[in-house]
């Protein structure tokens, strides 16, 4: 296993990192098959997981914190909140209020005493970032947070953080959490090059598309039982005669003929070709079974000549989405139409 500084840190993660959305989640992983794959993982040289405080409402960050007793010190653990984890109005958001209240319940689950990456799970237009860095920089100084991320953050509010934080004397945002895939490009235009730009770090997610990228959705072809795709066929995201994911299908069958001319799985290529960017640190692995994580590490590893590449930009330009209904984060000033009129 690889490994690689997180941005302008001196912290090294491993080129693939664990993810455990699924812990706890229904269809998801129990304590004990949990149990197995961080065991697994740690056998396979991987030392960054992560999950947040939304994920499973809590279990996953629980379940997490049960496996790691023993093995605490072998693996960077990164976290996140922002999103709701309770009813009332600043159960959510990025106040001082929420992420300091947010920060001791993530660390009573997680049973540890700090945390190594705590990210910010997506930006809250209603609160000053400089409130947001402030609260973290406490948290930093007080030995409960190590170092500090974002996730979904678009470029503008990078650039923003880092200015506050040089001005303000606040801790720097060391990574960012970003889509990233063949079918999901957007970030290619602006994020990526400002984290190279700022020093920052870049952990991949969902890099095999939602699962679109391991071959198992076909044209015309039930959804298997059990996949992602079986259990959210009604949202926009997999709904099969939409023209986006018709798109999709288009560019799934001819990425199997590259890789096929290449010698290596759809699998194979989708990996190689996330972890080709030079912007990239991480790519965060969410399988469902410690056998899937196996034959996702099996998989990890492989290479794509230049040809390849721009054989993939032709079926997608840089910087493009096969479906904007993928997308992570979608900015209130767009998809509210109260804040577009006067």
């Amino acid at each position: 296993m690889e490994y690689r500084r997180l941005g302008g840190s001196g912290a090294r993660v491993s080129a693939y990192g664990l993810g455990t959305m699924m812990f706890g989640a229904s269809g998801g992983q129990g304590p004990e098959e949990a149990d197995r794959m961080v065991g697994l993982a740690l056998d396979r040289g991987i030392n960054l997981i992560d999950t947040a405080d939304a994920y499973a409402g809590g279990e996953s960050e629980r379940i997490l914190g049960q496996v790691l007793k023993g093995r605490r010190d072998q693996v960077f653990l990164a976290t996140k909140f922002h999103m709701p984890t309770g009813p009332g109005p600043n159960d959510r958001g990025n106040s001082r209020l929420h992420i300091m209240r947010a920060v001791e319940a993530s660390l009573s689950r997680l049973d540890t005493d700090h945390i190594d990456l705590y990210q910010v799970h997506r930006p809250d237009p209603d609160c000053d970032i400089d409130e947001t860095l402030g609260a973290l920089t406490d948290l930093v100084r007080q030995g409960k947070v190590r170092y500090i991320g974002t996730s979904a953050f678009p470029p503008e509010l990078l650039v923003e953080s880092a200015w506050t934080a040089e001005k303000r004397l606040r801790e720097r945002f060391v990574a960012e959490q970003a889509q990233y895939s063949v079918l999901n490009r957007a970030v290619e235009s602006g994020v990526l090059p400002t984290c190279r730009r700022l020093g920052m770090g870049v952990l991949v997610w969902s890099p095999l598309a939602g699962g679109w990228l391991t071959g198992k959705y076909r044209r015309g072809q039930e959804f298997p039982a059990g996949s992602r795709a079986a259990e959210q066929k009604v949202t926009v995201r997999f709904f099969s005669d939409s023209p986006e994911n018709a798109r999709k299908y288009d560019i799934v069958e001819q990425l199997e003929q590259l890789a096929e001319s290449r010698g290596l799985s759809l699998l194979q290529l989708a990996l190689a070709w996330v972890d080709t960017h030079p912007a990239i640190t991480s790519t965060l692995l969410g399988p469902r079974t410690a056998a899937q994580l196996g034959g996702l590490l099996d998989a990890a590893g492989a290479t794509l000549d230049a040809e390849a590449l721009d054989l993939i930009d032709l079926l997608l330009p840089p910087g493009a989405d096969t479906n904007p209904a993928d997308l992570g984060y979608t900015p209130p000033w767009i998809s509210d139409a109260s804040r577009r009129r006067r």
